[in-house]
């Protein structure tokens, strides 16, 4: 288990480069270099595990980056309303909650484009203030 890497050119003059870091404890040295110069972040959640995400919640939340939280779901994984999911992971409203299927090309690119727009959103109006 490692790191992962990817490249995606959304336009001549703008590719978006992707990290993926393993959640476990002893990966975690790994994420404050891999934040820096960040847009945003996925916190990909597995409801079979949701107390695995809140370090991930935590860490963003800790250092202003902004991110979303991204459901997966898929076959036999437990389903719980978003209040509920709000509320196991302490996400407060203005945070975007989707849900996806990490298998699916689709609904994984849907979850870049919503974190993409919402980090520039939270830049936005962090200019502004």
């Amino acid at each position: 288990v490692a790191m992962d890497f990817g490249r995606i050119t959304l336009a001549d003059d703008l590719v978006l480069y992707l990290f993926g870091t393993p959640g476990q404890r002893r990966f975690w040295f790994m994420w404050d270099d891999l934040i820096t110069g960040a847009i945003g972040a996925v916190v990909l959640v597995d409801t079979r595990r949701l107390e695995d995400s809140f370090a991930a919640v935590d860490f963003f939340e800790a250092r202003g980056l902004p991110f979303i939280v991204a459901v997966n779901r898929f076959d036999g994984a437990p389903i719980h309303s978003a209040s509920d999911l709000r509320q196991a992971l302490a996400l407060p409203n203005r945070i975007p909650l989707i849900e996806i299927d990490a298998r699916n090309r689709e609904s994984a690119k849907q979850a870049l484009i919503a974190v993409t727009e919402y980090s520039l959103e939270f830049l936005a109006a962090a200019a502004l203030a």
